[in-house]
């Protein structure tokens, strides 16, 4: 699956506003006071562990937008997987900007590649069956978008992205609606005929009763094993089927037995651990040559 990059236009707002919450009202007190202007210095971004890379394009923004003389060379790019001790890519230009940046820089880079190596895992999981993991709008608030992307990053596939690219029907809108025939002919009777509709089910009779009003996909919320592949043979191909709930790397490829289409996993953006990344001082070009010279002064 190729990765396709996010519009700049779309991340510099995100970079822009977690570099003025760092840099607060005085800015970098101890960069600014320990390094001085004109110093040049070269670092690495380096895997401390086994993982998948996402969130490079945000974390060039993050250093360029505090200095455009820094520059980035990427050796290891989005959708990668790395080794730890390798180097993911490397920084080099004026020393204050880079130190500025490197929090910001990191936070990003941390938090979506960890993103995109716990999605990575359960792709890996459900390797040989035909069910996608996707993910839900369970996110950070203003990070969907860059968290959505990691998940494809790391191998997955994206829910809805909001309430307004398609109709889901859970427990409390059939409740409220008095059913899930009225909640399905009320969303029909509103929406385009471009917007799909699914509906989210607990028992097999609430999916015979989705089934019948001819929806498009049907949630199967936290059934069990027996359960989804029973709600499987009574699609048989005329609705999208999803499985969600209590889904591990180790529970996913039980719940991919069953044949359903989907599976969708909340923590894969609300929970998923980082991947640790560092930045380390690397030497410039020609800063060895010069160290061992003076060295050899000394002795």
């Amino acid at each position: 699956m190729s990765l396709s990059p996010l519009p700049s236009i779309l991340l510099e707002p995100l970079v822009r506003a977690a570099l003025l919450e760092d840099l607060g009202r005085a800015g970098d007190l101890t960069t600014d006071a320990i390094v001085p202007a004109n110093q040049p210095a070269a670092m690495a971004l380096v895997a401390r562990q086994n993982g998948v890379v996402a969130g490079l394009n945000l974390a060039g923004m993050a250093f360029r937008l505090i200095d455009p003389a820094i520059e980035m060379t990427i050796e290891r790019p989005d959708a990668a997987a790395v080794s730890a001790g390798e180097v993911i890519a490397t920084v080099t230009g004026p020393a204050r900007g880079l130190l500025t940046a490197e929090r910001v820089a990191l936070n990003f880079l941390c938090h979506l590649s960890g993103i995109a190596t716990a999605t990575s895992a359960v792709v890996e999981a459900v390797r040989g069956h035909k069910a996608r993991i996707v993910c839900t709008r369970k996110t950070t608030p203003g990070l969907r978008a860059v968290e959505k992307y990691a998940v494809r990053a790391g191998g997955g596939s994206n829910h809805r992205f909001g309430l307004d690219d398609a109709v889901l029907i859970k427990d409390n809108h059939v409740a409220i609606a008095g059913g899930i025939r009225p909640a399905v002919e009320r969303a029909r009777a509103s929406v385009g005929h471009l917007i799909k509709i699914e509906v989210e089910v607990d028992t097999l009779p609430q999916l015979e009763d989705a089934l019948r009003l001819g929806v498009d996909a049907v949630l199967l919320d936290n059934m069990t094993l027996e359960e989804l592949r029973e709600a499987v043979r009574m699609v048989a191909g005329r609705a999208v089927t999803e499985a969600s709930g209590r889904v591990t790397p180790v529970t996913a490829p039980g719940i991919a037995a069953t044949g359903v289409d989907l599976i969708s996993i909340g923590w894969l953006t609300h929970s998923a651990p980082i991947l640790d990344i560092g930045l380390d001082t690397a030497a410039l070009p020609g800063q060895c040559e010069r160290q061992a010279g003076q060295e050899q002064e000394t002795i």
